[in-house]
């Protein structure tokens, strides 16, 4: 469809009039734009060009975008002044309105257009593409980067870096990286993040001691990122070290709000929640990250009630949980056996808050129903999710049929286990401990058999929990 306009012969209206309503109409401080006329007037196109640029930094939702854009299309006054500065605009807006396919089109009638992307073009698309990024496309823009000399540019590269990183290329990632001229924080902040948020927390311990050695000074972004890969590794050591490391690098300051919520989530992960409520203590600003992680740590650690009381206390401050904080509050649930306290704060998710309950609330619902013996409850949970249940939360389903001793339960799941996972002997074991407990003794002997005939060996036990990820916050 974009190739068919495109390739149309140019033809302009007569008048040129973009209104949304009565009071929002572009020509309301200019008279009509007649191409004739203002043909060889450079000052007048470029005027238009101006007020469509305002009028699409103020769009207010994509319909409006579109009519504007609609009427670019039509009167092809891009053509006539075609600075990127406006396709850059263009670009921004739907990247604004989470549109990547419709950004992408209009870098690509850029293309068609004949302008060639500046420094502010390709940032621009590649923050488009980073809420849905695809290799292939990546790829093609990172020739773009290099057939017009930008790959070295500070946000291109950066750009890069990250978006390698998210869909999982480090290779390609540390390829733009080593292949830098210059090397400057952002460029190492954008390894050291995208190796940490990728699960390669040693890797991005070691890059940022390496950035160390070569005497650049970390700034806030770098390390919040190394924290955070100081937590995933649990390293406790490593951690007081990067927590001094706050307080001696130059130029840093006072610690934000997000350093030292990265500081009460490493501690948290490291065991240590202790120090972990004191430097939630001595915060002097408190966002929804900092009583995320703290609620998280509790949570992860068994301790019930200070979880819990930490989230009476998010609410009395007036701070709004997020998806994640409830994820804590239900694994808080879970470790203490809270039944009704489960059900009422996951109905409070969804009605006082407006959260969809994702895969993990499901979790960690059906995991504290199984757990307390409401294995019906648990299963009709399961049926009535929006989404698959995964191998985890048939997993916790399965243990709670090995607790209580239902065959009959036991059997309807390990059949979807064995769906999922075909390979894992983990669900024989299980069903022979569950038939053993009923004395059905028969049972326990074909299970026998079936994991002799597949030459399968009895391992200790078949346990899946629901694991808390704080990666939202």
């Amino acid at each position: 469809m974009l190739s068919s306009i495109t390739s149309q012969k140019h033809q302009i209206p007569k008048y040129f009039t973009i209104s949304f309503n009565s009071n929002h109409n572009l020509t309301s401080n200019l008279e009509p734009f007649n191409p004739q006329k203002h043909a060889n007037n450079h000052y007048t196109t470029q005027n238009w060009a101006k007020i469509l640029s305002t009028q699409i930094t103020n769009c207010t939702n994509i319909h409006q975008l579109d009519q504007i854009y609609a009427h670019i299309i039509r009167t092809h006054i891009l053509h006539i002044h075609n600075d990127p500065f406006y396709w850059n605009t263009i670009i921004r807006a739907y990247t604004r309105f989470n549109s990547t396919s419709k950004a992408l089109h209009v870098s690509i009638a850029m293309s068609r257009a004949g302008v060639h992307p500046d420094t502010y073009t390709l940032p621009a698309i590649l923050k488009a593409i980073s809420q849905k990024t695809e290799v292939l496309i990546l790829r093609q823009l990172h020739t773009v980067a290099i057939k017009h000399g930008l790959v070295t540019n500070l946000y291109c590269e950066s750009g890069f870096i990250n978006l390698y990183s998210k869909v999982g290329e480090f290779g390609d990632a540390r390829k733009v990286f080593d292949e830098s001229p210059e090397r400057n924080i952002g460029s190492w902040n954008a390894v050291i993040s995208g190796l940490s948020q990728g699960g390669r927390a040693r890797e991005a311990v070691e890059v940022f001691l390496e950035m160390k050695r070569r005497g650049l000074d970390p700034d806030e972004v770098t390390m919040v990122s190394v924290i955070s890969a100081c937590g995933s590794l649990g390293d406790f050591g490593l951690g007081v070290q990067l927590h001094k490391c706050l307080f001696q690098a130059k130029g840093l300051g006072e610690p934000d709000v997000f350093t030292l919520s990265s500081l009460v989530d490493m501690y948290g992960k490291c065991g240590r929640m202790d120090l972990a409520y004191r430097v939630f203590e001595r915060m002097s600003e408190r966002n929804v990250s900092s009583w995320t992680s703290l609620i998280v740590g509790y949570a992860t650690h068994g301790h019930v009630s200070d979880a819990l009381e930490c989230f009476r206390g998010m609410r009395e401050a007036f701070v709004t949980p997020n998806s994640v904080t409830f994820v804590g509050v239900l694994s808080a649930c879970v470790h203490g056996g809270l039944v009704q306290e489960g059900r009422h704060y996951f109905n409070m998710m969804k009605n006082e808050y407006k959260i969809e309950p994702q895969l993990q609330h499901y979790g960690c619902m059906v995991d504290l129903l199984g757990r307390c013996g409401l294995l019906e409850e648990a299963r009709k949970m399961v049926e009535e999710m929006p989404m698959e249940a995964n191998v985890v939360i048939w997993g916790c389903l399965m243990g709670a049929c090995e607790k209580y001793g239902d065959v009959k339960m036991g059997e309807w799941v390990a059949k979807h286990l064995q769906q999922m996972e075909p390979w894992n002997d983990g669900v024989y074991v299980v069903m022979s401990n569950i038939y053993a407990s009923n004395g059905l003794w028969e049972d326990v002997g074909r299970m026998r058999e079936i994991m002799k005939e597949r030459k399968l060996e009895k391992i200790p036990g078949y346990s899946l929990g629901v694991g808390v990820r704080n990666s939202d916050t």
